[in-house]
């Protein structure tokens, strides 16, 4: 039998309070002193993943190594523990159902009526141990996704009551993390949001354990008091959860309001150690404390919502933090690009990186952006598409192939630099079939990133369907733009060089979900340091 705890990670009042990051917190805290831990996800939409939502519906689609298209959640998993996760770290109710169903085509269940209970909440409890079942764990923290009353979440928290009877208190803990709103014209913190949350909970049959209280305020000793007499827990058992400037404070924030001492207590484990958070501590104080600043421009058409670029943007942090150099982005949407503006725009910036997506929107702008930096010098990192659009400007403009385009835009081009994978030719079905998860790449020696990797085989993560048409390779090789890197089985470009420009590098995968807070990504490193460079040089071209 599993020695696995099993903390559930529920939320109330409102979305978007930070769950996942309460969840990464408590989960480093535990991690640090010892303790084996992992996290998952429970999402309660109906898509069996979130590879087919746009990310305007629900921010970036995560990619794991085994190529599981995963929420965003996952992302903060690993960069706060350096641990990878797998399909099994994040279940939709689409994939529940799924299993049901196919369960009883095939007569798994013998005739029975098939209903939300005991077969829902049976396959779903199912899928909580299983990564307990597989894997050496002390805890397993469950995030549920939404808010605690919406009707797609109850049977994710019938399964934890059923849990909490069946293994006892001692082995199932739930958080609740939820709202303790300031109303300015009062000058108060109000509990009764707070207070309904928990209602709803007992309604349903469970009572949680642990109250984590999203603030702009602190709460004070009897407003704890007041939340804790009318939720039915402990004083020390309201957990202040204040806002805060950067997500990677709230470990140390959560370890000052004693959340992992009072799980450990609760769940009768034992405290050996004090977490050691010496290089967490330290990664924080590059961070605060830069010795200098570049500015980049990401590039690309979800702009308007961050989460879109969530893994980019902490990629940045996490390279920012090692060079301790501060990274300000500039978020440039690719459709306010044209010639007449770009150098406008780009005015200031020290280096840009034309993001990854899907489709025709904003294209010309990208490749726009694209020929202004490589035309001026500017370092640049193109990632998935933003490496195709570096293909296909400078097969434009330097090779003369005027029409040429990717067949994901234009499927008549005459140049057609970017083409459809062969694997993906046959394929009519868009969810979970793109080229996805982890893959080899062999990089060719004396080039940059042979120097930034200092290593000639790696493996990095993947998610799309065109590639770089090889058939054009030697025209780009004999013009400048080399094949730095190649999948050693499928003979396909993973990597490109700009050969003539200081920094030009575009990538097919997506370096972005291997950086974590204790192993940043190098091509993040590189680049920042080498738009930090350009910056020096053009302070001192202006001194001249």
């Amino acid at each position: 039998m599993s020695h696995t705890k099993y903390i559930f990670v529920t939320g109330g009042v409102t979305s978007s309070l930070g769950k996942g990051i309460i969840s990464a917190s408590l989960a480093k805290l535990l991690q640090a002193r010892g303790f084996a831990v992992t996290i998952q996800k429970f999402d309660p939409y109906i898509n069996i993943d979130p590879g087919t939502l746009n990310p305007y519906e629900h921010g970036e689609c995560y990619v794991t190594n085994d190529g599981a298209e995963t929420d965003l959640d996952l992302g903060h998993y690993e960069r706060f523990l350096n641990v990878p996760t797998s399909q099994a770290n994040n279940i939709t109710t689409g994939r529940i159902y799924q299993a049901v169903i196919e369960k009883e085509r095939r007569g798994d269940y013998l005739g029975e009526t098939v209903q939300v209970i005991p077969h829902i909440t049976d396959e779903i409890k199912y899928r909580i141990k299983l990564l307990a079942n597989e894997s050496e764990l002390d805890f397993l923290i469950t995030e549920i996704g939404g808010t605690v009353g919406d009707i797609e979440s109850l049977p994710y928290i019938e399964a934890i009551r059923q849990m909490k009877w069946e293994l006892g208190e001692t082995n199932c803990v739930v958080v609740h993390l939820t709202l303790v709103p300031y109303l300015a014209a009062a000058g108060e913190l109000k509990t009764k949001p707070t207070q309904h949350s928990v209602k709803n909970m007992l309604e349903l049959g469970v009572q949680p354990d642990i109250l984590v209280c999203r603030t702009e305020k602190p709460l004070n000793e009897g407003l704890k008091n007041k939340i804790a007499l009318f939720c039915n827990v402990s004083p020390r058992s309201v957990i202040e959860s204040i806002d805060t400037d950067t997500i990677y404070n709230v470990p140390l924030l959560m370890q000052q309001e004693l959340l992992d001492l009072v799980v450990l207590e609760k769940t009768k484990m034992p405290v050996n150690t004090e977490p050691d958070l010496v290089r967490w501590e330290k990664f924080l104080y590059r961070l605060k404390n830069p010795m200098s600043e570049v500015n980049i421009g990401l590039v690309g058409k979800y702009v308007e919502l961050k989460d879109s670029y969530k893994s980019i943007l902490e990629s940045f942090v996490h390279a920012g933090s090692d060079l301790q150099c501060k990274v300000n982005i500039k978020m440039i949407h690719s459709e306010s690009i044209t010639n007449e503006n770009v150098a406008d725009i780009l005015k200031g910036i020290n280096g840009i990186v034309v993001a990854p997506g899907f489709g025709e929107r904003g294209i010309e702008g990208k490749i726009t952006a694209i020929r202004y930096v490589r035309e001026n010098n500017i370092p640049f990192l193109g990632i998935c598409l933003g490496m195709q659009c570096a293909v296909v400007e400078f097969a434009r403009n330097v090779l003369g192939f005027t029409d040429a385009h990717s067949t994901e835009m234009n499927p008549r081009t005459k140049y057609p630099v970017i083409d459809i994978m062969e694997a993906q030719k046959k394929i009519s079905c868009k969810g979970g079939t793109m080229r996805l998860g982890a893959y080899p790449c062999r990089i060719n020696p004396g080039t940059k990133v042979s120097a930034i990797y200092d290593s000639l085989d790696i493996t990095e993560r993947h998610r799309h369907r065109y590639e770089f048409n090889n058939k054009y390779l030697m025209d780009f090789e004999k013009a400048g733009v080399i094949a730095a890197g190649m999948n050693p089985k499928d003979n396909l470009v993973e990597i490109i060089e700009n050969i003539n420009h200081p920094w030009f590098v575009g990538v097919q995968f997506h370096p972005e979900y291997r950086s974590t807070v204790h192993s940043p990504h190098p091509l993040f490193k590189a680049f920042v340091n080498a738009a930090r460079e350009n910056m020096l040089k053009a302070a001192e071209n202006e001194k001249e």
